[in-house]
């Protein structure tokens, strides 16, 4: 299947889009929330039986969200002049009468603005096969969306998407970056993220560039780079998935982004990872990312989730599409007996904040719990912290979201436990006694 090619195809295309009304918030409304969930859980039969109506915006959730073949005229009502061509395009392929997709395209809303994403079809609708081929192009993904809330937006002069796929995180750099550079390995995601950057009619200058890691940026440097490499830990043999699988065993490739990134940012840049790391035996795993930080540059890391290796090798197997397969059983002993070798107790999911700032700051935290999205503000909240400089006559305050909980039994004289807990940002908790409690209502009137 080939990607697209681009010409004056993308502004036609977006033009039958906005006239089908082909928006997330219109998606939304049409399936109803029951649909709309089970599309989430890959079933697709409480989303086909809202949309038989047969107007364009019903028959575009059919064809590219439900991926259901629809009616040649149906098509032609809501692509109008566009079959033939989206169909030469690898978007689509006709049949006597029908039309199926071929290409995803799937409206999302970023930054209170209506873009659309081009991507390979979402695997395993309705309990079909979920494998794909090593060249897969992912869309829009829960991954990408926690690193585009994880993302600063503040106005930025160079941009860089490592790792772009189909273009997701480029699109949101080209809001506040005046220049975006977008690299990736695999030539079909390449020529999907230009697509979906003239889909968007994306006015900021992007330079779309292929290549592994840094190489595309050699002696370059940004103010922002974002990336969610493939960060799969795993022993690197076997079939590969080049949108998850880096080539290199363990995390080598986090540690290889984190070691190097600092040389392609600028005095104040920052990077955002999003990753997978290695927890040894022991639990030491802040120890182990904090080596990789190169001197000169703070660093916030908070681990998000916590997965024991079978939980591990049971979902990237399933994701790759091989559970149930003949060889599943010895793919699982194999990657787990890898685990066991390797000294390896835990996977970690979280985010890596790095600065350039020339300084040192560290914290590493562990935060399972529920955080206010986006969360970036946070992540400057915690800049601002560190950068704060402490005088003589400087005092505490308390920040105004912070409130008390207190437990005990009703109509006792003292509570058995103190907490203040944060309602902003990570809204991190920390347990106190009555002395901290009361020092902290003193900080508040000040």
């Amino acid at each position: 299947m080939t990607a697209p090619s681009i010409s004056e195809l993308p502004e036609r295309l977006r033009a039958a889009l906005v006239m089908a009304g082909f928006t997330y918030d219109a998606v939304a409304e049409v399936l109803g929330a029951e649909a709309h969930a089970a599309l989430g859980r890959n079933e697709t039969t409480p989303g086909l039986r809202r949309t038989g109506g047969g107007w364009p915006l019903e028959t575009l959730i059919r064809l590219f969200l439900l991926q259901s073949p629809v009616e040649l005229s149906a098509a032609q009502r809501a692509l109008p002049g566009l079959v033939d061509r989206l169909a030469a395009e690898g978007f689509v392929e006709q049949t006597v009468g029908e039309v199926a997709a071929r290409l995803d395209v799937r409206p999302y809303a970023a930054d209170d603005q209506h873009l659309w994403v081009v991507s390979d079809l979402t695997p395993g609708l309705d309990g079909s096969s979920s494998r794909v081929g090593p060249d897969h192009v992912l869309g829009v993904s829960s991954a990408s969306t926690s690193l585009a809330r994880l993302t600063l937006r503040e106005p930025v002069g160079r941009a860089l998407d490592l790792g772009t796929g189909c273009g997701v995180q480029a699109l949101h750099l080209a809001r506040h970056s005046s220049e975006v550079v977008a690299t990736d390995v695999n030539q079909r995601a390449l020529r999907l993220a230009r697509f979906n950057l003239a889909l968007n009619a994306v006015s900021t200058p992007v330079d779309v560039r292929a290549g592994s890691f840094f190489e595309p940026v050699a002696d370059e440097r940004f103010d922002l780079i974002v990336t969610n490499p493939p960060f799969v830990i795993s022993p690197a043999t076997g079939e590969q998935l080049v949108y998850r699988d880096s080539g290199l065993p363990g995390d080598r490739v986090v540690e290889h982004i984190v070691r190097t990134a600092p040389d392609h940012l600028a005095e104040g840049g920052w990077c955002q990872v999003l990753a997978n790391w290695v927890v040894p035996e022991g639990g030491a795993w802040e120890e182990r990312i904090e080596s990789w930080v190169p001197a000169g540059c703070d660093a916030f890391v908070v681990q998000r989730e916590l997965l024991d290796p079978a939980a591990y090798v049971e979902l990237w197997l399933k994701d790759a599409g091989l559970h149930g397969s003949v060889d599943y059983l010895v793919r699982y002993d194999t990657w787990l007996s890898w685990f066991e070798d390797q000294g390896i107790d835990a996977i970690g999911f979280g985010w890596i904040n790095l600065r350039r700032s020339g300084g040192g700051a560290r914290e590493l935290i562990s935060w399972p719990y529920e955080v206010e999205q986006p969360i970036a503000p946070a992540i400057r909240d915690w800049a601002v912290a560190r950068d704060a400089a402490v005088e003589l006559d400087s005092h505490l305050v308390l920040r105004t979201d912070v409130v008390q909980e207190t437990t005990g039994r009703p109509g006792a004289a003292d509570p058995e436990a103190v907490a203040l807990r944060q309602q902003r940002g990570l809204r991190r908790a920390r347990q106190v006694d009555t002395v901290e409690a009361g020092g902290a209502r003193w900080c508040l009137r000040r």
